[in-house]
């Protein structure tokens, strides 16, 4: 499974106090952790309220990872790690899940691989033994490849291939990242996959997957003390490996801007997005200030029907049918800012696109307004009200935060952080990220709109 970047990862990560809409003071999911002697790092969520766990294994390796000229290898291989152990057959490990009960699957970003398994609690020392198997003893048969390949391919052609968006989304993606691997998609580029061997999977397996290199995180009726026993047991004997020395990739500046155009026929709805390149994790982790208030800043300016460019562009002057932005920071690598704009039907999207662009304009003179900020915060606490209503939720946001190197005390004091945003910091973030060329627009269109030229 494809996993692509969460526009507003900050959602799941803030609890408030119940219908106070003010941040609460405890760690949003109170976790513990502990570290195996082979490098393992555990961190486990205590939460009774029913008999079930969710155990997930997350690998730092992920599409960003994979050799030049062998795009996709790294979701390829999470499809054959479900293809047997030394010990076990070629589906066995789903088959005993599911006899017992559980739920599992697994899905591969740029930044990792994840590998999870829902099940009653009872059955936790069962579902790590087997991932611990195929941590240790996955056995790639040559059999199993080339049907494998098929899978992966109809997987793209339902995907990407026959979904005009998902095609946009991959052209303009490649032109934003000129030299970072997040300009090639996760699935990887058909002519690549059709020439994977695998020499490749084992290679890639061999070189990442070890305990020093993931994070076992389970939520759900255990304790930390339960979670440490039998990781030790079954985890704990396999050794560390050699991991290899990751690339520093960094983007150059982005002194023009391009336009990417795509028609086709199945296009019912015309949309228009501008992207730029933005601070994350991976690249400001220590400037974590214009993070948290790009955060608040794309609430304000697209976090649904209240945000200011809905608000102007579809409630006020009715040229679209929906309007916002996102912002994508919680990556290895580099994130981005963006805007997006539909227009209503008899709209030309040019005609959008100029209301879309006025509007930032006039928002980029304005400023952002403390009214502004705080409300936005508001709406942001009182969305992640239920982030621990959901007992695999809590895994999966945790997971996902670490593999891309934001501290467990960073994802516990959301609240505080989210809360100590300021207006000069919006607003500083805004003129950073929005002022000044450099952006890659991405424009779909049907069959028969010719839209503006693309020089």
């Amino acid at each position: 499974m494809i996993f692509r970047k969460s526009i507003f990862f900050a959602l799941a990560l803030a609890l408030v106090a119940p219908g106070t809409g003010r941040t609460a003071l405890a760690d949003v999911f109170g976790a513990r952790e502990a570290v195996l002697d082979n490098g393992m790092r555990i961190v486990v969520v205590e939460n009774s309220r029913a008999p079930v766990v969710t155990h997930m294994v997350w690998y730092r390796a992920g599409a960003m990872d994979e050799p030049p000229g062998r795009s996709g290898i790294a979701h390829f291989l999470e499809h054959l790690m479900f293809k047997g152990t030394d010990t076990r057959a070629a589906g066995e490990f789903s088959d005993i899940v599911a006899r017992n009960g559980g739920q599992e699957n697994a899905f591969t970003s740029q930044d990792y691989t994840a590998y999870y398994q829902s099940v009653a609690s009872d059955r936790l020392e069962l579902v790590m033994s087997l991932e611990a198997d195929r941590m240790a003893n996955l056995n790639i048969d040559p059999a199993h490849f080339e049907p494998e390949r098929s899978v992966v391919l109809e997987e793209r052609s339902q995907r990407t291939d026959s979904d005009p968006s998902s095609i946009l989304w991959e052209q303009t993606g490649a032109a934003l990242y000129r030299n970072h691997p997040y300009g090639i998609p996760i699935i990887g580029w058909r002519h690549e996959i059709e020439e994977l061997r695998v020499e490749d999977a084992i290679e890639f397996y061999d070189r990442y997957y070890a305990p020093n290199n993931a994070i076992l995180v389970v939520s759900g009726d255990t304790t930390l003390e339960e979670v440490v026993g039998l990781a030790e047991t079954y985890y704990g004997p396999i050794p560390a490996a050699e991991l290899p020395e990751r690339p520093v990739w960094r983007e150059p500046p982005m002194p023009a801007s391009t336009v990417v155009t795509y028609r086709d026929p199945r296009v019912q709805q015309p949309t228009l997005a501008i992207q730029r390149l933005a601070p994350s994790w991976g690249t400001h982790a220590t400037d974590t200030d214009r993070i948290y208030a790009l955060q608040v800043l794309s609430e304000i300016l697209g976090g649904g029907s209240t945000s200011l460019l809905y608000r102007g562009l579809v409630v006020d002057q009715a040229v679209a049918v929906s309007a916002g932005s996102w912002y994508s920071g919680s990556v290895r690598g580099p994130g981005s800012f963006g805007f997006y704009v539909s227009p209503r039907g008899g709209v030309d999207l040019d005609v959008a696109e100029d209301s879309l662009r006025t509007a930032v304009d006039r928002i980029l003179s304005d400023g952002i307004t403390e009214d502004e900020v705080t409300r936005a915060i508001t709406r942001l606490q009182d969305a992640a009200v239920t982030a621990l209503d959901s007992l695999s939720g809590p895994a999966n946001q945790i997971g996902r935060a670490l593999t891309v190197g934001i501290p467990l005390s960073e994802i516990e004091a959301w609240p505080d952080r989210i809360g100590a945003v300021t207006v000069d910091q919006v607003n500083d973030a805004l003129r950073d990220v929005l002022d000044g060329e450099g952006e890659v627009v991405g424009r779909l269109l049907t069959a028969q709109d010719q839209g503006a030229d693309e020089g």
